[in-house]
């Protein structure tokens, strides 16, 4: 009997599913797309107004010649190279820790008493304001060295980035298929050569991401240089001088009266962005090609 019936009831879903949708369905799934896209139009707005503004007041005087030109020449060489310099710094102490600290709360503290502690106090720091993170960098750096350096700012956006790598990588990590792990321990590997070969390798194109959100969040950051770095309208001559970069250069000299340097703000505005907007690009490249 239930063999005769199931043809019916077949027949009757496939009739429910391909009828038209009801006026009051129709009116109400097209109403709700229309909103999406405006509130989407309206959160895209004051980013296309800003890009505008920025292309508008800063192409037209971007010449060639200022990227080899330091501040003092109306251009901004030294502000990038040290910009670069401190985000540098900044990674080779942030991403290595980060990174070991996302594969401890992934793997190796499930279960312990410190890993929830470690957790709590990486959401914490990622929560802290920059400008903390700056009187921070300056009481462990400049009161003790008394002297503003790149150092000093590399070491404050470190601390910027780590909280962003490890607990990136610790969800990253999170997302791999248990099957790889039992595989590897199936075959013979142990805890450690699991985690590293099998376990890491997996979640590289996910760490690769979240490393360059995190430095293009750096790269962007004003408010720890201005306690760290300072600034200087010449190229630094080592790591523990005063070092220009983008972001101080746009806040020092954005109300100077002088048109050369009003034009100097707005062209290396728009260096900052490119920068921010090729890091952010190679992050999608990279998650692109993993869900391929």
């Amino acid at each position: 009997m239930s063999a005769r019936k199931r043809p019916e009831i077949d027949l009757s879903v496939a009739r429910e599913v391909c009828s038209p949708l009801s006026p009051e369905r129709f009116v109400f799934q097209y109403g709700m797309t229309a909103i999406a896209f405006f509130l989407t139009f309206l959160a895209l707005l004051p980013l296309f107004s800003l890009v505008w503004e920025i292309l508008g007041r800063g192409l037209s005087n971007l010449k060639p010649e200022m990227f080899v030109n330091q501040v003092i020449d109306f251009g901004f060489a030294n502000a990038i190279f040290g910009t670069l310099k401190m985000v540098t710094i900044g990674s080779l102490f942030s991403i290595p820790v980060g990174v070991m600290t996302g594969i401890f709360l992934s793997e190796f503290g499930k279960g312990s008493k410190v890993a929830p502690i470690v957790r709590f106090v990486t959401t914490i720091l990622a929560g802290v304001p920059s400008i903390v993170v700056g009187v921070f960098a300056y009481g462990v750096f400049i009161a003790t060295t008394k002297q503003f350096s790149a150092v000093a700012g590399g070491f404050a956006l470190g601390v910027i980035m780590l909280p962003v790598i490890a607990l990136t990588t610790e969800e990253v990590l999170k997302l791999v298929p248990n099957s790889l792990r039992l595989a590897s321990a199936a075959l013979g590997g142990n805890r450690f050569q699991t985690t590293f070969r099998v376990v890491l390798a997996a979640g590289l194109p996910g760490i690769t991401t979240a490393t360059l959100l995190a430095i293009a969040r750096a790269s962007g950051e004003t408010a720890p240089l201005i306690f760290t770095a300072l600034f200087s309208n010449f190229w630094a001559k080592g790591l523990f001088e005063e070092t220009a970069s983008l972001p101080i250069l746009i806040y020092r000299f954005y109300q100077d009266d002088r048109p050369e340097i009003f034009q100097l703000v707005w062209t290396a505005s728009i260096v900052l962005v490119g920068l921010i907007v090729l890091l952010n690009l190679l992050s999608r490249i990279i998650t692109s090609k993993k869900l391929k």
